[in-house]
């Protein structure tokens, strides 16, 4: 889209109107890119069938920068909801979507996010069947926000939940922790240091449903690392369960350069956000198995088994340290990063 067709070059105020201008938006925009038969019917809303049990997550995406290394906030947003669907053992297929987009932003930039999020779609297999666009006055908001509810139907073969988790299980990642939140750090703020880090967003959901299809519920649980990172999650698994995790620092999969650019600005990459990678907790004696079979996805390539369940230390998270000591890995207090999905 360019300022030919729709007639300037950045979203004003009659954008947002319920007019002539908003109508414009989105069929030139929005109804053009996403077209489908659910949305192509312009409701309100859409009516679909499921067979089974759904899952249904929402997430509204206010990173900053809007585009990064690896990614926009379009794609972020698709992959974020598609992946939290995932994680409750489902199959994403349909997503709604929402835009609050700032007075001023360039036709262009809205351009490229709206077909970062089709793009995103596509490969993830969901369909966009509807939304809502909103136009806020300008340094009432900061660029675009997006909204995004993912419904999916659970998978025959899933169990996920907490209350499956027993000593013993195996805590696995699915690949190299921290790249996305030191991506968005190397941005920001004048902190931009040369590197290739890249975000490592991107849908699981694949990945996945084929350990669905093979282990059925000897995987207890599926979550995803983003704000807090790692360590955050770990700690609230273990004060769910009311057991222990103990970790292996060694194990952790983690790319030098993220190492040595966490290291520069002082951020332990334990609690710095990821948006592609997941942990599965499983039984024991399918882990060595669940591990091959992530690692032969390009999804999982970076797969690893880093610790499990224990009945010592209750509600904690201790790691044994690359020097043969042990820490206890608390939650994240506050806020380290902000702004980063």
């Amino acid at each position: 889209m360019n300022k030919s067709e729709l007639g300037f070059d950045t979203i004003n105020l009659g954008h947002g109107s319920g007019g002539t201008m908003t109508r414009d938006l989105l069929d030139k925009i929005i109804f053009k890119t996403f077209n489908n038969t659910f949305l192509n019917q312009k409701h309100d809303g859409s009516i679909v069938k499921f067979d089974g049990e759904i899952a249904i997550s929402t997430d509204s995406f206010v990173v900053s920068p809007i585009f990064f290394k690896g990614g926009n906030i379009g794609e972020l947003a698709v992959n974020g909801t598609v992946n939290d669907v995932a994680m409750c053992g489902a199959i994403p297929k349909y997503l709604s979507l929402a835009f609050i987009v700032e007075e001023g932003l360039a036709i262009d930039d809205f351009t490229k996010i709206v077909n970062s999020v089709k793009r995103a779609a596509d490969n993830s297999g969901v369909l966009i069947i509807t939304g809502d666009t909103k136009v806020v006055e300008r340094g009432k908001g900061d660029k675009i926000f997006i909204n995004t509810t993912g419904f999916g139907e659970v998978h025959p073969e899933a169990n996920i939940s907490a209350n499956n988790i027993k000593v013993g299980d195996k805590i696995i990642v699915s690949g190299l922790i921290a790249q996305h939140g030191m991506a968005i750090m190397s941005q920001r703020e004048g902190l931009e240091f040369e590197s290739t880090i890249e975000s490592d967003t991107t849908n699981v959901n694949y990945l996945v449903n084929d350990l669905l299809d093979k282990f059925g519920n000897k995987i207890h649980l599926f979550r995803d690392p983003t704000r807090g990172g790692l360590a955050s999650v770990l700690s609230e698994i273990a004060t769910d369960i009311n057991k222990g995790v103990i970790i292996s620092e060694n194990k952790i999969p983690l790319e030098k350069q993220v190492a040595a650019a966490c290291e520069i600005l002082g951020l332990d990459p334990m609690y710095v956000a990821n948006e592609g990678v997941f942990i599965a907790i499983v039984e024991a004696n399918v882990a060595d198995a669940v591990v091959e079979t992530m690692q032969n996805n390009e999804k999982g390539i970076n797969t690893a088994c880093i610790g499990e369940v224990t009945e010592e230390h209750p509600n904690k998270v201790v790691m044994q340290s690359l020097v043969g000591g042990k820490r206890i890995v608390s939650p994240l207090i506050g806020e380290q990063l902000p702004r980063i999905c």
